[in-house]
């Protein structure tokens, strides 16, 4: 048996060897063995295992037979002796047929114990090499094959690879590992891929002539296929990229990278939201799920947190309903409507509300109208979230005291509130 440990080691083979009494363990110990194997059948010996676990020797347990309360156990036992061990999904049929190799049974260890390698020991026909490849794919980390050599005086049985078989198992095993790829973290695309995928992507051409310095967004463009060389894609048309004409373009022209500036506003928008939260979260304010959002940044969403608010819109029909939530140190500028008058109600925080040139302060409970035609802005030394209560709300109808608010059309990023905003950051 050293001897053949010795050859082993030699060959540059990590040395396995399996005990199925007490004494073995020793003898594997005194030949310096690298790993103790468990047989399925030793599973739960718990006087066999009390030894093995003494002997500092990282540990593969097969499970063929045992329950999961016994694997359950057995775990348990090895984790609270701080052992270095892995579990082999088995099956104790020799040999064992295609129906019954339970290969799902990788899936359920896996789930059971997250933080457990799982394997798979074999006992199927040596000419059976489909069944690796898929243990390979449902994760398996170690595997056990049987391997040997018939001689004139011993067959070999049915469930042993010879060394042709052996060689045929291990490179569909290479293969399959090949195929299934990278699994803890997304892929690094291929330059095939990314070019074979771009081949099938619409671009943005102008549906009429863009003016130097037009905002481009769907208005203004169409998309079709094929695509040119550095051209905008549909796909890049995303509500939190910014498109304006650097140059004319003229009408049914392909919108070139270079014929625009890009600015995207995704971290930004979402610095944003991660502020507005904490106010929602403080405030214990129950709010509705998946309804129009609207982030008002009248001087550019660069200067949000000195001059805005996030409208919230819950309903608008013969009668409308907002949430406006500012943040805290934030302005919303003069401005009246025309056709719509509103209530104000605080829910939370506080509001100093200015009405024609006189600034009165607000907490929550209060309440105050605003009739149409007059003139009010209002601000929150300490953030606030308050109700807007009106009749029907139209597009256009307020008027900014401030002429160059009305000549920044792009001066609203709209998007859906959601509920779980509230239960974690947003990135």
């Amino acid at each position: 048996m050293k001897t053949l440990k010795d050859e082993m080691q030699k060959l540059g083979f990590v040395s396995i060897c399996t005990p199925f009494d007490e004494n073995s363990v020793d003898r594997i110990e005194r030949h310096g063995f690298d790993i103790i194997k468990v047989a399925s059948c030793s599973l739960t010996d718990w006087p066999l295992l009390e030894k093995i676990v003494k002997t500092g020797k990282p540990i593969i347990a097969s499970t063929a037979g045992a329950s999961l309360g016994d694997i359950d156990n057995v775990i348990t036992f090895l984790e609270h002796r701080n052992k270095e061990f892995c579990v082999m999904h088995c099956v104790g049929e020799y040999p064992t047929g295609k129906d019954n190799l339970q290969l799902n049974q990788i899936d359920l260890l896996k789930r059971r114990f997250p933080d457990v390698p799982v394997g798979y020991s074999t006992h199927e026909s040596p000419d059976n090499f489909d069944a690796v490849k898929i243990a390979v794919a449902k994760g398996a980390a170690v595997f056990e094959r049987h391997v040997g050599i018939a001689t004139d005086k011993y067959a070999l049985n049915d469930y042993s690879s010879n060394p042709g078989q052996s060689k045929e198992w291990l490179s569909a095993a290479k293969e399959a590992f090949r195929m299934c790829g990278v699994s803890d973290r997304r892929l690094d695309i291929s330059e095939k891929e990314r070019t074979d995928l771009r081949g099938l992507q619409r671009g943005v051409f102008a549906k009429k002539a863009i003016k130097k310095g037009e905002r481009i967004n769907i208005s203004n463009t169409f998309f079709a296929i094929p695509n040119t060389v550095n051209q905008v894609l549909a796909n890049d048309m995303s509500k939190y990229m910014e498109y304006a004409a650097a140059s004319d373009i003229e009408e049914n022209k392909p919108v070139l990278v270079t014929d625009v500036n890009i600015r995207n506003l995704r971290e930004r928008v979402f610095q944003i939201i991660n502020s507005i939260r904490r106010i929602v979260a403080d405030s214990r304010i129950s709010l509705p799920d998946k309804v129009d959002f609207e982030l008002s940044h009248h001087y550019g969403i660069e200067k949000f947190e000195q001059w805005g608010a996030a409208i919230i819109n819950c309903i608008n029909r013969e009668y409308c309903k907002k949430l406006i939530v500012l943040i805290p140190e934030q302005n919303h500028p003069v401005h009246h409507h025309i056709k719509k008058e509103e209530t104000f109600h605080v829910l939370y925080g506080d509001v100093a509300l200015n009405l024609n040139g006189v600034e009165k302060e607000y907490k929550a409970g209060d309440m105050v109208v605003v009739e149409r035609g007059i003139r009010h802005s209002f601000r929150s030394n300490g953030g606030a979230i308050f109700e807007e209560i009106s009749t029907t709300h139209y597009a256009g109808d307020s008027y900014y005291e401030d002429e160059e608010i009305l000549k920044n059309t792009n001066r609203k990023t709209e998007m859906t509130f959601w509920t779980d905003w509230l239960k974690k950051p947003i990135l």
